[in-house]
């Protein structure tokens, strides 16, 4: 029996790596159908929005990206409840589901070229399927990673949430740099950014078979949604300081996003070299996030959110000035770089102290519709109102202002939070 344990105990931690990268790898996928429409903007708009010319064409493109944003309230409180009510897995399998439906359906849709005014309407239909899916997709999936993480392990297995999302950024900076290097401007606008969806696509079926085997890590209830209510009433100020939080996150976010955007249509650079600042980015991401995570469980999640907000919102301005006068490789690649170190070390673990504030019956819902909200609302603006003060403002720091008037209201809500790291509460004690 002690060499059954034993043998139990040193398979924990394999068992453990392997449901995680499930969670993980299903999540980055999710983010990277999501976010490839951003990326693509350009060609898309000139694939289903021919009608509007020249500017217009790319913010009826930005619209219908944005237009994703709206579904995902409504994810989180159908498929984020279900986690609390039938289980985090069930939560996950239906989530990606339907992602992989909506990109499938996104990346085969005909021109309007071909079917006149019903690809847009279309591609909005699809659209709103994923927002649906991804709104459901953060809260049971970051659930599961904070209650399979060891204690004063959450900050780091948390942080893979956002390591995740930005993997999904390096890959699709990927596939579209390579796609942009060997492509016309022309093949990109009529097939090459399908290809990039249907990549994504092709991992479907195995992300699907790897999370319906995953274990359960919340003892589901059928309690009305009267009682869920009443426990809920004692962290409203924690999910209106958690909806502040996101704002910040999520703006800064969405305007990395915009980045290659940015680069080609307001900057004018290459497309190659435009494409390639997502790789950059996603790199920076993944590995000052999980860092992040490590050092929040060992000083805290409120000294990384706030002391590197600061630094962020003092950054944002130099930074976007420097790639707008410049406009090289190297300004774009750098700045946005370090905008994006900044962010990572700071924003990560805002989502670790929000799912670790809630309590276990009610964290899958209640931090899904607190995350689909935020993004809702301020991810699916970003990117509009961003090109919308660059053309009427005729200022190209545009996005830096934004960013940091978002990220010190951020940095306030950041203060009031409490901390929830283990071991600095058990340091306190």
């Amino acid at each position: 029996m002690a060499v059954a344990d034993a043998d139990i105990a040193a398979e924990r931690p394999k068992l453990l790596a392997r449901h995680v990268a499930a969670v993980a790898a299903g999540n980055a996928l999710e983010f990277y159908d999501f976010l490839t429409f951003s990326y693509f903007a350009v060609y898309i708009g000139h694939t289903f929005f021919p009608f509007a010319t020249g500017s217009n064409s790319l913010l009826f493109t930005l619209i219908t990206f944005g237009v994703g944003f709206l579904t995902r309230p409504l994810g989180g409180i159908v498929i984020g409840n279900m986690g609390d009510r039938i289980g985090r897995r069930p939560a996950m399998v239906l989530s990606f589901t339907l992602m992989g439906l909506g990109v499938i359906g996104l990346a085969l849709t005909p021109s309007y070229a071909q079917i006149g005014m019903a690809a847009p309407v279309l591609v909005i239909l699809f659209r709103l399927l994923q927002g649906f899916a991804l709104g459901g997709e953060v809260g049971p999936s970051t659930a599961f990673l904070v209650e399979a993480a060891p204690p004063e392990r959450r900050g780091f297995y948390g942080s893979l949430q956002y390591m995740t999302q930005d993997t999904a950024v390096l890959a699709a900076g990927i596939v579209g740099t390579v796609l942009a290097s060997v492509l016309t401007t022309q093949q990109l606008t009529d097939w090459g950014w399908r290809v990039a969806f249907l990549l994504g696509a092709v991992i479907v079926p195995f992300g699907i078979i790897a999370r319906r085997n995953l274990p359960e890590t919340h003892a589901t209830s059928a309690d009305d949604a009267g009682s869920r209510w009443e426990e809920f009433k004692p962290y409203r100020l924690v999910a209106l300081l958690g909806l502040l939080m996101l704002m910040g996150g999520t703006i800064a976010t969405y305007i990395g996003g915009y980045m290659t955007t940015y680069a080609i249509d307001t900057l004018h650079m290459p497309a190659n070299v435009s494409f390639g600042v997502n790789i950059v980015l996603g790199l920076c991401a993944i590995t000052f996030q999980p860092l992040s995570g490590y050092l929040s469980d060992i000083f805290g999640r409120k000294p990384l959110m706030v002391g590197f907000g600061i630094l962020l919102v003092l950054s944002a301005a130099p930074a976007f000035w420097v790639i707008s006068t410049y406009r090289t490789t190297l300004a774009l690649y750098g700045m946005g770089g370090l905008i994006t170190i900044l962010l990572a070390l700071s924003a990560t673990p805002v989502i670790v102290a929000l799912t670790e504030t809630i309590p276990a019956r009610i964290r899958s819902g209640t931090v899904s519709i607190i995350y689909a909200v935020s993004i809702a609302i301020f991810g699916g603006s970003a990117q509009p109102i961003v090109k919308w003060l660059i053309e009427n403002m005729h200022n190209s720091l545009a996005p830096a202002w934004y960013m940091t008037i978002a990220y010190s209201i951020a940095i306030v809500a950041m203060m009031l939070m409490p901390e929830t790291a283990p071991r600095k509460l058990r340091n306190a004690d």
